[in-house]
Parts: structure tokens; sequence; C-alpha cells
């Protein structure tokens, strides 16, 4: 417990009613979670407004509030407190609740539209092996040292992502690795965290259903970087078109990485098939399961972040060579007759280019490539068209099929897919909106040493439907319908 004043005293407060010695149980941002002493924060969403709750935070228990509209304070054991901007501050209201300060832990967030959650799961993985206690913060998961919970978001909502750094604290990690959405940055969430370093993977056409421009996406991700401070480090993808562009203006010291030119940190591709690649980093060569140009680039990004938060340890190689795939990025899985099953994350044209590109470059010159593909309802219309186009023009045989639906009609998202496909490549398209089925029915394609990429939910165990999650695992049907060895 502590009082309004202690959390608020660093903050610019326009005005104030009530008790502002008040005690607060905890920090709400969802009116349905205040309890008896919450403090609960009315935020400004794009779908809601928070000050429309009010009163259902005080009915449920709530006695403190940070808003930002003027008001009038109608029950006499209640507290106001009015702002200009709740997102802009509520992070350090959180992180004093939470007894949080800046170096508790060393936090190194990785920004991008592709290869956060691979890049983060490393850097866990790797400090783990060197001895630390570590926190993961990812789309897949929430780690705790070897405790592993359930991931809501890529990046929490503020009030639950103090609370899981507080708990990380807690339980004495010194490290934590998280990945940084650009949704969680224009949102502010991240406010109150001080990051010793970022690490830019790279941006592509994504999200523009919530930014509505690629200069506003891109701008988003740049903000992260302008907020470093100058005690801590910039990493940055040098063969991205945009990556030195995160570098203007950010007071922190700037690193760059990358497999072409000149790099503070550069790694090459010495050889490689589906069960690995070796990589050349300086002088140092490392085995490592991980597979493709885009795991190479990733892996540079974990090589470079780990010398720079080390300051060089000499055991960083030994580690990298310990490294393991990543859930439902690039995981590849043995079939009979010899065909190989590919299950992978990629949901945005330029990683589902940079996937089957991988596929073609290791394949057998006879294999065939069969892809089943998706596009998600409710997000952004204008990359299904290409996503369509690139899936049917790389690969030899194509089904594109349902992926998360939402509250679209899941045969008009199909429509939309089939509309970016060349007249050349329609006959080798077919669509199947039930994802079982569309998998079930890959395999007929398949001969002996073909490719079958199931691209688009990776490590996701759900298919959202109309608002309802229903159980599905891309891994667990294809090992089901095509006996694959586990």
């Amino acid at each position: 417990m502590k009082s309004i004043k202690k959390i608020i005293e660093t903050q610019a407060i326009l005005s104030s009613s009530g008790n502002i010695n008040q005690e607060v149980s905890d920090i709400v941002i969802d009116s349905r979670k205040a309890t008896n002493g919450s403090l609960y924060a009315a935020l400004k969403g794009t779908q809601v407004d928070g000050h429309k709750f009010i009163d259902d935070a005080y009915k449920n228990g709530a006695r403190s509030f940070l808003v930002e509209d003027e008001f009038e304070n109608p029950y006499s054991d209640a507290t106001y407190i009015q702002v200009k901007d709740v997102p802009s501050i509520l992070g350090e209201i959180c992180k004093a609740f939470n007894d949080y300060k800046s170096d508790d832990l060393v936090i190194i967030g990785c920004t991008g539209t592709n290869g956060k959650t691979t890049v983060t799961t490393l850097l866990y993985e790797l400090f783990q092996y060197l001895g630390y206690k570590c926190g993961l913060i990812s789309t897949v998961e929430y780690r705790i040292g070897e405790l592993i919970y359930k991931s809501t978001h890529t990046t929490p909502d503020v009030v639950s992502l103090h609370r899981l750094l507080a708990n990380m604290r807690d339980q004495e990690c010194t490290h934590v690795f998280m990945e940084v959405s650009s949704h969680s940055i224009d949102q502010k969430r991240i406010n109150g965290i001080t990051f010793a370093g970022g690490i830019f993977t790279n941006i592509t056409h994504d999200h523009l259903d919530y930014h509505k421009t690629f200069d506003n996406y891109i701008k988003a991700k740049k903000a992260f970087f302008n907020n470093l401070n100058n005690d801590a480090f910039s990493l940055t993808n040098k063969d991205d078109r945009n990556g030195v562009i995160m570098l203007h203006n950010t007071k922190s010291t700037r690193y760059t990485y990358g497999l072409h030119g000149t790099s503070d940190f550069n790694a090459k591709i010495i050889e490689s098939d589906f069960t690995g690649m070796l990589l050349r980093f300086g002088h140092s060569e490392i085995w490592t399961p991980l597979v493709g140009k885009f795991n190479a680039y990733n892996l540079t990004a974990v090589y470079a972040a780990a010398n720079l938060i080390t300051k060089g340890l000499e055991d960083i190689e030994v580690a990298m060579s310990a490294l393991h795939r990543v859930n439902g990025r690039f995981e590849a899985l043995p079939a009979p007759n010899n065909i190989t099953v590919i299950i992978d994350y990629a949901h945005t044209p330029d990683a589902l280019e940079n996937v089957i590109n991988t596929i073609r470059e290791i394949r057998k010159n006879e294999s065939k490539i069969i892809t089943v593909i998706g596009c998600g309802g409710n997000r952004d219309r204008e990359k299904r068209p290409e996503m369509g186009k690139i899936a049917a023009s790389l690969s030899d045989q194509c089904i594109f099929t349902s992926d998360n639906p939402r509250d679209e009609d899941p045969e008009i998202i199909l429509d939309e897919m089939y509309a970016g496909v060349d007249a050349a490549h329609i006959r080798h398209i077919l669509k199947i909106t039930n994802r079982e089925e569309a998998i079930k029915t890959s395999m007929l394609f398949a001969h002996p040493g073909d490719v079958i990429l199931i691209a688009g939910k990776g490590h996701e165990t759900y298919q959202e439907i109309n608002g309802i999650k229903h159980d599905f695992d891309d891994k667990k049907t294809a090992i089901k319908h095509f006996n694959l060895i586990k």
C-alpha cells in the first residue's frame, strides 16, 4: 500500500480533489479489475474512453482516479488527480508504486517488423546459459528464470508490464529481454522503463490498419530510439534501408550489424541446409540449428548485443553454439518419404518472402514447395494481395486458407489474397477455408524430397473466429496427419 501523494509526487498535476494521502492498493486501467483501494487510470484509447467507466470502477472499489478531463467529484470518499496526459506519466506512477528503480534490471528492448521474438528469446537463452537469471517478455511467452507464463500481448499494457518487471526484480533476475511493439511505443506503454539498449531488426509493410501510413509506422519505431538515454546503446541493422534512420537523433551510443558491407558487427553464412547453418563472426565459426538468411541477421544481432552488454565476454561464441530454434520459427520437421514440413510464423509479405526464398536456396533442384498460407482478419487488408502474390509466385503449389479470421468472413479474406495472384500462377492456387483440411490436402501434392510450408501462425495454439479462440496448432495438426518425426 502506498499513498497517492507518494506515487505522484514527481509528476505535474493540473488539479486534485479529495485526500491525496489516501492509500492505494493497486493500479488498474480496466474498471472491471478494480477492487477495494484501487487507483483507476482513465485512458483514452483508440476505441474506448476510460473516463466513461469511472463510476463502474468506483462501484468495484476504486477510490482514487487519475484523469485528463475536468471533473466534479461526486463521491466524498474519492480522490481525483487531473493531469495533462495520463499515458505519458502512468509508467512512472507504476514504477513508483512498485518501488522499481532504473538500475534494478538491465533491460534490452528489441523492435522491428520481423525477428523480435527470435532475437529476444535467443538473448534470454544465451544469458541463461552464461549463468545469469533472466526475464523474457515476448509474443510467445513471458519467462522469469525457468518459470514460463502465457503471453497476452507482444508488449503488455503499462500496468501489467511494470508489475511483471517488479516481479522479475523480486525473483532476482539481472537481465530482461523484451519485444517492443510499435503499438506499445505509440501508446506509451513502455514509458517509465529505462532501457540499457535497443535493437532494431528491420521494418516492412505491417500494422497499417493502426498506423495508417508507413511513415507513421517508421516514426513509431524511431521514437523508441529517440528516447534512449546517453548511457544506453542502439544497435541497428545496417542492411535494412531504414536501419540507419533509427539512429538519427538518439542520445545513445550507436552500433550497426549486417551481412553485407562494413558494420560494427558482421557475419557470413558459410554453409546451410534444413538442419542448420555455419556462420562466421570475425575469426569465429559457429554452427547453429537456425536456418536462413533472416536468421543469420537475427543471430548477428544477438551476437552484437551480447558483446555490447557483457563488454566482449569470451564465452559468447560457446553460448551461441548452444542456442536452439525458437518454437514456430522456421521449425523444420522431417516427414516420411524424405518430405520436409516447415512451420513458420511468417505473416507479413517480407517474412513470407524470406522464408520461401530460404527454402528455395536449400532445397534440391527437383523438389517442389507447397505453401499453406492465410491472412488475419481485422488487420491490415493492404498486405493480403501482396501475400497472395508472393506465395503464388515463389511456390510450386499454393493453398490459401483461413488464418485468424476474427470478425471477418474468411472467404472474403481469401478472395483478397487471390486478387494479387498473377495470371500465370492462378492454376497453382487452391482455396480451402478450413485450415485443417488445407494442411491435410497439402500432403496430397507432395512427392519424395518436397517441402511443405505451413505459414502464418507458427507458435499459436488457437484459431480466432468471431471472437472465440478455438484450439488449433499447426504443428500438432501436421504431426497428426503426416506421421511426422517429432
